[in-house]
Formats: structure tokens, sequence, C-alpha cells
């Protein structure tokens, strides 16, 4: 207390109180001034197996009003993380204790070194240890445990289910069409009275026609110039049909003047009495019909009567045809025949291609013009994006990706001054002889552990475009990262590009992704033809498929 008092003396006379009154109170106050966060780690294990996982726990001391942030995502490669536990959080006095935990794997054998890892704290970054992890190999005695064969590749039927379906509904619509055709072209519909009538021969059609007209009441109404004007119609269709001459336009006179004829140059055998009684029916008739002449009822019965007896008569009188006759009609018959066949193979022709143009276009409308169009061309990126795709590692340090078809391994020779730069090279590429669509992958060693010249690479790259016939590229460059979190660049644009087997330029997209570390360098290359929606989608699903080591 004296050394106390003794203080506040010699600060009085200095003027220097306040200094000693805050003094006092930080004495008596511990907690008036912060205490800084504290941060520890620790690991259950620093040695595992492949495949084993290890629990990298991260403890955080901080004040109780701090704002905390761990790290999230694949921040511990080359460890892999399996699952990042639920923040514990816990309360000891006035500080606020946070306890995070993370299970991390590795599938490789191999000493790793797990990064250090930035924890946030009221948006001051604060760093954790790093932590060297060894991945033991599990050892395998061939000695007591047998060895097998690798199994062959065993074919997986694909499920056609939507296609049978789509079929059958194909073929359901088919036979509906097919059923409409021939109903409405093709089926032959019940022939009414008239079109009975109508195929009748002549003779037994006139003969119907005239019990048809004693049946009327053309007599009892007093109609008699409907009666004869139907009696002299039947008469002169029936001559004009079976005797062949035109009676419908030719005057009483003519027509007996042409029925005499035929007589005396002996096609007609009738008798003179029949010509002359006909004669006198039609001048009934003609009396009837235009001076409006009224015959006695009986009268008029008795020229029907006589009419079917003259139409009989005429049947019977007609001569029957020669051998000659008879041939001209044979082959008149089959010329009739074939033109009905040519008509009706014209018809079944014109029902086919009227089926098709609707199954055609239904399925047009259903799938859209231009899939339809691309899916009947074999539009070659479209047959790519369909197909099975492939899922493969290339190259060392490996480079993992999805895509279409397999890459193949080509064969590169270093020059004398690559040479100088890498110790071993593996290069993969697939290209589309059908269209501008190429997918290449390339693993580098370096002679030397340096971090890769991306600029000398994309200059490479693009020289070995400009090679293959592209001209006018754009280039754009950005940041990429993958799905697991390897950050990397990614150079992309446009161009002209030649089309593979052809002196044809057409525009085209390229990209290139580079990635590497210490020693190494991997890159992806890729080209396609612009505005081609179906290769966006292939190059989308390649990207978002790719992955990359960063441990040589």
């Amino acid at each position: 207390m004296s050394l106390l008092n003794a203080t506040y003396r010699h600060l009085v006379r200095s003027g220097n109180a306040c200094l000693f009154g805050f003094i006092v109170l930080s004495s008596y106050f511990p907690g008036f001034a912060q205490e800084s966060p504290k941060i520890r780690t620790e690991a259950d294990t620093a040695q595992i197996r492949i495949g084993e996982q290890i629990n990298f726990k991260i403890t955080v001391e901080a004040d109780t009003s701090a704002q905390v942030i761990f790290p999230e995502g694949q921040t511990f490669s080359p460890l892999e993380t399996v699952e990042a536990f639920k923040t514990d959080t816990s309360r000891v006095k006035d500080r606020m204790i946070l306890q995070k935990i993370y299970a991390l794997t590795q599938f490789d054998s191999g000493n790793y070194l797990l990064p250090t890892q930035r924890i946030e704290i009221d948006g001051t970054g604060y760093f954790t240890d790093s932590l060297l992890v060894a991945v033991a190999s599990v050892p395998v005695d061939t000695t007591k445990q047998q060895m097998y064969d690798i199994k062959p590749m065993i074919a997986v039927q694909k499920n056609n289910s939507r296609f049978w379906l789509m079929l059958f509904l194909g073929i359901l619509f088919l036979g509906f069409l097919s059923w409409l055709v021939y109903r409405f072209f093709f089926l032959k519909k019940p022939l009414t009275e008239e079109e009975k009538e109508a195929k009748l021969p002549p003779y037994d059609r006139a003969l119907l026609e005239l019990k048809k007209l004693e049946n009327s009441r053309y007599l009892i109404q007093d109609e008699y110039k409907k009666y004869y004007s139907e009696l002299t119609d039947i008469v002169r269709a029936y001559l004009e049909e079976e005797v062949q001459i035109s009676a419908l336009e030719s005057t009483t006179r003519q027509l007996i003047e042409k029925l005499e004829l035929l007589k005396d140059a002996g096609e007609l055998n009738l008798e003179d009495e029949t010509i002359r009684h006909f004669n006198k029916i039609l001048q009934t008739a003609d009396l009837v019909k235009f001076a409006r002449s009224k015959p006695p009822t009986n009268t008029a019965e008795q020229h029907r009567l006589a009419v079917e007896q003259i139409v009989t008569k005429t049947h019977e009188a007609i001569p029957e045809p020669s051998e000659e006759e008879l041939q001209q009609q044979e082959e008149y018959l089959q010329m009739l025949a074939g033109q009905r066949r040519k008509k009706r193979q014209i018809q079944y022709g014109v029902a086919a291609l009227v089926i098709v143009l609707l199954a055609v276009g239904s399925l047009a409308v259903y799938m859209g013009p231009r899939l339809f169009w691309d899916t009947v061309s074999g539009h070659p990126t479209k047959q790519l994006l369909e197909r099975e795709w492939v899922s493969s590692t290339y190259g060392f340090p490996p480079i993992s990706l999805e895509s279409p078809e397999v890459l193949l391994r080509e064969e590169t020779e270093l020059s004398a001054e690559e040479k100088e730069a890498i110790k071993e090279q593996y290069a993969f590429e697939y290209k589309n002889p059908d269209a501008l669509f190429s997918i290449g992958a390339m693993s580098r060693i370096l002679n030397q552990p340096v971090e890769p010249d991306y600029e000398k690479t994309l200059e490479s790259v693009l020289r070995e475009l400009e090679a293959g016939g592209a001209r006018n590229l754009i280039t754009k460059k950005e940041e990429f990262t993958t799905q697991t979190g390897v950050k990397g660049v990614k150079v992309y644009g446009r161009g002209t590009f030649k089309l593979p087997e052809s002196d044809e330029s057409i525009r085209g997209q390229y990209a290139v992704f580079l990635f590497g570390g210490s020693g190494f360098q991997q890159q992806i290359v890729l080209t396609w033809p612009d505005g081609d929606e179906y290769a966006e989608e292939i190059i989308e699903r390649i990207q978002n498929s790719l992955e990359v080591k960063l441990e040589v």
C-alpha cells in the first residue's frame, strides 16, 4: 500500500494522475483488456493405411462475441475430405471454445503434408500448423492368399422400356392411319339402288326402267308429257348403248333412218313392221311433247308394251360378234383391266406415301423440327452426346474425365529443347473425323522441381492449333476450379478452324485447361463447332467431370 501511495505522489507531481487511475482500474478488472484468440490442432493419428481415415481436430478459443469461420471444401489436398462434422461449441467463463473435426483420407501410398488451414476470426486470418501424414500400402502375402484372374467385362443390357413403349405407340398410330386410308380410299361402299341399276346390262336396265314406268302415276295424274318423255328416253338410251348409234340426239326421222341403214347392212336383223311400229310410237310421243296431244290411256299403255317388245326384238336382232370382234373385245377388256390395276397401284402408292408423310410429320412435331432433322441426318456431335460415356484416367500425374469415346495414346517425340525441361510426357487424344470436335489430355513430369510456365505452354498449344489450320484465334483467360476444389487456369476463345480431312474451314471454339505443381504439369485441350448445342453440352459435361492430382 505504501508503494501504491508513493507511486501516486510521484505521478501527481509529474501531472500523470489519470494514467495512475487507469493502471489501478486495470489491476482490479483484469477482463477489461481482451485476450487474443488461441488455436490448437491435433490428429488422432499420423500414420494410416490406404483408404483409412484420420480425424483432424481444430480447437479455437476466442471471445464470446467473435465470429469464427472454419475451412470448407477440399482445402486439405492432397488429403481428401470425407466428412466435415458439425462444430461443437462450449463456454468457459467469458471465453468460447469451438471444436471442429474433419475426416480425411488418401487412396495412394506415400508421405503427404497436410497444409496449413486458414481460420478467419472477426475478419482476421489465423493459420494452423501443418502435419505430415504417412499413408502405407496394405501388405498382401501372395503365399497365403490365393490370387485370381481379373474378371472379364460383363455386358449390361440397356433399359429399353421407353423405346419399346414408343415403338408400340408408333405401331398403333400407323395402324390407325392405315385404317383411315383404307376406310376412305379403298373400302367399297354398299351400292345404292341407282348404282346397282347403272351396272346392269343395257337390255336388263331398259326392261327394269320400263317396269318402273308401268308402276308410275303419270297417267293417273294426267302427266302424259312426262310419261312419253321417259318412254322415249328409255328406248333411245338402250339403242345408243346396245346398237351403238347416236339415238338421244337424233330426231325421230334420223333415228328411223339409222335403224333402216343398219338393217340393210345386215348389222341389225329387225323386221320392217317392227321399225314402222316404232316410228309410229315416236311420232305419237312427239305430238304429246310438242303439240300437247293426249292419246287415250289404254293407247299409252299399249305403246309401253310395244316399246318393251321392240327392245326385246332389237336385243335378239343384234348378230353374234365374230371371232375377230371377240378378240378385239378381249384385248379391250385386258386393256381396261390393266388400267384398273395401274390405277390401284397408284392409289396404294399414294396411300403409303400419305401414311409415311403423316408418320414423319407427327414425329417431327413431337421431337421438334431441328431435333428430328439432326436425328435423321445423323448429326455427329448429337451421336456422340447420346453414346454411353466412358470415365477414365489418363497419364501421370493422372487426369480423370468423362468422354463419349476413350482417348487413345499418342506417341510423341520431344525435341532437344523440350528434353532439357521435360523428363516424361504422356499424351492422349480423340478426334471426330466428321466434325470439328477433339479432346486432348497431356501430363508432363519436369526434370526440375519447378513451377510450370503456363504462358509458355499456352503459346505451344496455340502454335499447334495454328499448325492444324486454325486462324484468327481470340484468347480469354480466367481461373478454373474443379469440383473437388483444385485450382488451375482456363484459356478459351473462338476462331476459324479447318475441318479434318477437308479444305473447308468453319467457325469454332476451343478451351485449354492448365494445372500443375512443383515438377509436373497437366493440360486438357478441347475444340468444337461454334453454335453447336450438342457439342456445348458435351464440353460442359467434360468440364464438370474434370479432376487432376496435384502430387507426383
